[in-house]
């Protein structure tokens, strides 16, 4: 019924946006090698985030971060479940300077889809889970984590990086905004 609800919705000259619809805040694509994509001046009017990141990446064994204002004291934990298709493992630190992370070895491509729950709520600590797939030129490997970061404070800037490599030209990640109910 809602291709019904967009068409009704075009005929009375109003667009249909349901309620839990998506908004973009901010993207960028890079043009050279850098080992930080920033997101500041988040607007604190919607319930979610997500971001979603394609990244190029090169060098040797390196960690994609998530941080949140600027806070680079230990006050993040996360976990991981993860495998390649021949081996699964799972891994968590509790006390980290950063949300999430995958460590890779020298990934040719990744994508990453991370959702930030409640990320302006001042009445409790920020939660985050993501999907990634890394691809190894041939190879790789399917990530599930979760995380958070042990602050009220609304997330009003919010920091990719990578450590031991870098995001590559044509890198790309956007900022989005979840309506929610």
């Amino acid at each position: 019924m809602p291709i019904l609800g967009i068409m009704a919705s075009q005929i009375s000259g109003h667009l249909f946006a349901p309620s839990g619809a998506y908004d973009s805040i901010a993207s960028t694509t890079v043009s050279s090698n850098v080992s930080t994509i920033t997101f500041s001046s988040i607007p604190a009017t919607y319930k979610h985030l997500q971001i979603r990141i394609f990244g190029l990446m090169t060098g040797n064994n390196g960690t994609l971060m998530l941080r949140y204002n600027s806070d680079s004291g230990a006050n993040y934990s996360f976990h991981n479940l993860y495998g390649s298709g021949a081996a699964a493992a799972a891994d968590g630190t509790a006390n980290s300077t950063y949300a999430f992370a995958n460590t890779t070895g020298n990934p040719q491509a990744a994508v990453s889809i991370v959702d930030i729950l409640d990320y302006a709520d001042t009445n409790k600590y920020k939660t985050n889970k993501s999907l990634i797939g890394l691809d190894h030129n041939g190879s790789g490997y399917v990530y599930l984590s979760s995380g958070n970061w042990r602050n009220t404070a609304a997330i009003s800037t919010i920091e990719l990086i990578v450590s031991t490599f870098v995001f590559t030209q044509y890198s790309h990640a956007a900022l989005y905004g979840i309506k929610g109910a």
